[in-house]
């Protein structure tokens, strides 16, 4: 066919793309909306509340820690947000009926649920046990499933809904020295990938995010074991690398902006992309790239690295220049102190 022809047929696809997407954002307002945010005691959770109540819409956190959750609401509500926190562990499936349920009777209804609560875990393989893998699992997989489960009948009777599962680039294409991160965003990845055509009939949306390192904050509540000052000088240079890590505020917009729309997928950060991408052209290339990175990263330690300690009690190994961007994030967003 003509080039000619097909040049402004092309624009006019796009152009009509780019459009459908803009409608169906405004479509959606986030005004007098009701949403759940698991983690929204501080980092990327309480981000997004902060955008959520900033459009008008009202937020129900739900967090282990009840002095972060305070801190959390006494920020939003100084913002003018309609806040409520719920004190729940997210490993007890009868306190998250309990948290649903008590959400449920305070705001009648829950219209966008966001399962964003996680640990992650970095050492090496030698280090992890099956209860890390296990911790993993119940919080990243087995916690959202049961709030999708309590969410989904009630947003029915509503007629609709939205849900956004935050997974992470560790769920796409697994990273040494986060085993158990990465298999557990790997369930939540295809369970979050699996609800989405079966709930779309019941008009509840289904947007599975995959973030890559990003300026939270929560570099300092990470755990970590083996060689614990090496590990933690690694990850935080790498989170807090302006090339390589998205600032907690754009993330944000950005993850609502999909959630309104409805949007299926969305990775975050160019390099997160780029890593989705060629795994999926070329997974042995990106697997022998994977085993490279490996011999770059620490070696076992012995006993004493067994222990899991969080990046707040552990030396800086590196420049205070490197991290920079991080520190400002953690007092920002209410990481300051480690559970």
């Amino acid at each position: 066919m003509n080039v000619r022809v097909l040049l402004p047929a092309g624009v006019l696809v796009v152009g009509a793309w780019i459009t459908a997407r803009a409608i169906r954002t405004a479509r959606y307002s986030l005004r007098g909306k009701i949403a759940l945010i698991t983690g929204g005691s501080r980092g990327l959770g309480l981000v997004l509340a902060r955008h959520i109540c900033a459009q008008g819409g009202s937020v129900a956190l739900i967090a282990r820690d009840p002095d972060e959750l305070a801190r959390a609401k006494a920020d939003l509500i100084q913002r003018g947000g309609v806040v409520l926190t719920v004190q729940c562990d997210l490993l007890d499936s009868g306190q998250i009926q309990a948290a649903v349920r008590q959400i449920i009777d305070r705001f009648g209804k829950i219209d966008i649920l966001i399962n964003n609560a996680g640990i992650i875990e970095v050492g090496p393989l030698e280090h992890m046990t099956r209860e890390d893998f296990e911790r993993a699992m119940r919080l990243h997989f087995w916690a959202p499933y049961e709030l999708v489960s309590r969410t989904v009948p009630e947003m029915r009777t509503w007629g609709g809904g939205r849900i956004v599962n935050i997974s992470s680039i560790g769920g796409k294409v697994a990273v040494p020295h986060l085993a158990p991160y990465s298999v557990s965003k790997f369930a939540l990845t295809g369970f979050s990938d699996a609800i989405r055509a079966e709930l779309a009939g019941d008009n509840i949306h289904v947007t599975t995010v995959a973030p890559g390192m990003m300026r939270t904050g929560s570099h300092v509540n990470a755990k970590f074991k083996g060689k614990h000052d090496i590990e933690f000088a690694w990850f935080s240079a790498s989170a807090g690398a302006p090339l390589i890590s998205m600032n907690a505020d754009r993330a944000a917009r950005k993850i609502l902006a999909a959630c309104r729309r409805g949007q299926p997928s969305l990775a975050l950060t160019f390099a997160a992309r780029g890593a989705i991408l060629g795994n999926a052209l070329l997974p042995n290339l990106t697997g022998y790239m994977m085993k490279l990175v490996n011999r770059f990263l620490p070696g076992a330690a012995n006993e004493a690295g067994n222990e899991s300690l969080p990046g707040s009690q552990l030396h800086r190994l590196i420049p205070e220049w490197l991290t920079r961007l991080l520190d400002r994030a953690t007092v920002r967003n209410n990481e300051g102190r480690s559970d």
